[in-house]
């Protein structure tokens, strides 16, 4: 049974998509392949969302915005995309979700909490589905 992939777009790659892959990539335990980036990649991770991550163990110091390629969309089962419009390729046979999330730029690590746990029950969501199918 092949490992499905997922690939989580953003616009700068330096908050939303990078939660929510080291998320799925931390409760996935292998069972997934995961990838993000960005449209529009920043020159690197947002300081907020770096330690909201670290606050629950997981660390994103050695991880970096990534440019969005059209190999890396045909590669996935999964395009999940948070606000990057119409910057995504579109490939028919890939399932696409567009998760409305707010965007962490700029807010305090108070504000960016609720936007890590949103991601976090949406990604536990997402691995239920991919595993029950893959399983």
């Amino acid at each position: 049974m092949s490992i499905p992939e997922v690939l989580f777009v953003c616009v700068h790659n330096a908050g939303r998509s990078q939660m929510a892959a080291a998320l799925l990539q931390h409760h996935a335990g292998g069972a997934v392949t995961v990838r993000s980036a960005g449209s529009a990649p920043a020159e690197s991770i947002n300081p907020a969302v770096r330690e909201v991550m670290a606050e629950i163990g997981i660390d994103l110091s050695r991880e970096v915005p990534k440019k969005l390629t059209t190999d890396a969309v045909k590669a996935s089962d999964v395009v999940i995309t948070m606000g990057c419009g119409d910057a995504c390729p579109v490939f028919p046979g890939k399932r696409y979700l567009d998760w409305d999330l707010t965007d962490p730029a700029g807010k305090p690590v108070e504000d960016v909490r609720p936007i890590r746990d949103d991601i976090d029950r949406r990604v536990r969501e997402l691995l239920a589905e991919l595993t029950a199918t893959t399983g």
